[in-house]
């Protein structure tokens, strides 16, 4: 588990803590074993993971394969989006999982 946030995990959090995202309940560096999560709202089921550079290598795209598939066979939805995305727009990122309901 990571002590810091990357500026698209911050951005992200300020948008989904506290309840004020559709008044729903999410966590951050959740653990669903043997993973850690970015975001996760149990409520309904939702993970969401901001990625970095590190995430385009092969091994990494591998093991996120294996991890979503871990993640989907609990029944949870995996929302995956780029760092820069989450920076770039952490609103539209909002919207998005909202028009998801």
């Amino acid at each position: 588990m990571r002590h810091t946030a990357t500026d698209a995990e911050h951005l992200m959090w300020q948008i989904l803590r506290v309840k004020r995202f559709m008044n729903l309940k999410f966590r951050r560096q959740h653990v669903i074993k043997p993973y850690i999560v970015d975001f996760y709202c149990h409520e309904i089921g939702l993970v969401i993971e901001l990625d970095g550079s590190q995430h385009g290598t092969d091994d990494a795209i591998k093991y996120d394969v294996e991890r979503t598939k871990f993640l989907e066979a609990l029944d949870l939805t995996i929302i995956r989006y780029w760092n820069h995305e989450g920076l770039g727009h952490g609103c539209g990122v909002g919207g998005f999982v909202a028009s998801m309901f």
